[in-house]
């Protein structure tokens, strides 16, 4: 048996994403599975030095990590005219040099926020404690991110969705790039081929089971959110268009890192696909 480490967050959409394989409803033979849930930040954090065989990341930090992790083509998360929203105080006014809370500095609402907001005061926390910061007085403002955006205290109000940001920047409406999967390059190719295929077959699988297997999470209290909440952020975050991208999908994450080469936040443009599982190596190989 290989031992595979997997790395995702303890969000209810890479749960979901993640556990038809931990409940053993996708065949893995030859393959171990060990599990690591860990916040987005220290997901990206950990990628930088190359901890974990496969790993979440926010889509914003791969081309930092492109030399040593393939990106998988499942398992992925799109907002499709939502996401992550920047919230304050009600009837704040924001100055320019507002303090804001960020879920961490790799992620892709990091990456759009300090391209709208060039002069705001960044502090970086854990996305659990952003909106009592907020609250607290700590900070200004800050980006509500994962089951955060579904039901948050009366007492703050969106000041801007970053979805807008995204759709200013992109200047046409494609999803906007928030999660994904990627593989350590170090794994052999054939073996990486397969192993996207568990991957891909265990999100399919869940999204077609998807009652069933969220309802084994809450009694297991895997998530950290109710039934109806959870249902609602499933059909956000993990769905059909989680199971294997789509061209649309491949063509919003060049354009992420277009805007963030422009921006200068990347060294060098490069087009995401090229940087993908090669499925068809394996066709060539037993030709």
């Amino acid at each position: 048996m290989r031992k595979i480490s997997v790395a995702h967050s303890p969000d209810a959409d890479d749960i979901f994403m993640f556990y038809a394989i931990k409940f053993g409803w996708v065949s893995v033979e030859g393959y171990r599975f060990e599990n690591y849930p860990l916040d987005i930040e220290t997901l990206n954090i950990e990628a930088l030095k190359g901890t974990y065989d496969i790993t979440a990341i926010s889509f914003a930090l791969y081309p930092k990590i492109r030399d040593e992790y393939a990106i998988l083509d499942s398992g992925v998360s799109f907002g499709e005219g939502y996401g992550p929203k920047l919230v304050k105080l009600r009837n704040r006014k924001l100055k320019r040099n507002f303090r804001v809370a960020l879920s961490g500095e790799h992620t892709t609402n990091a990456l759009l926020f300090k391209i709208a907001y060039p002069e705001a005061r960044i502090r970086y926390y854990n996305f659990l404690d952003i909106e009592k910061a907020v609250l607290d007085g700590e900070v200004d403002a800050g980006v509500l991110i994962h089951e955060s955006i579904l039901n948050f205290s009366e007492k703050l109000e969106v000041e801007r969705e970053i979805w807008d940001i995204w759709v200013e920047l992109a200047k046409e409406e494609l999803p906007l790039p928030l999660g994904g999967m990627a593989i350590r390059r170090s794994i052999p190719l054939n073996r990486a081929i397969e192993l996207q295929e568990v991957i891909k077959k265990g999100v399919a699988v869940a999204v077609q089971n998807s009652e069933i297997l969220s309802n084994m999470l809450l009694q297991r209290d895997l998530v950290r959110i109710e039934k109806e909440e959870l249902e609602k952020y499933i059909n956000l975050y993990a769905n059909r268009n989680s199971v294997e991208m789509s061209d649309t999908q491949w063509r919003a994450i060049d354009k992420l890192f277009e805007i963030g080469y422009r921006h200068r936040y990347y060294d060098e443009l490069i087009e995401v696909r090229s940087y993908g599982v090669p499925k068809q190596y394996l066709d060539f190989r037993f030709s």
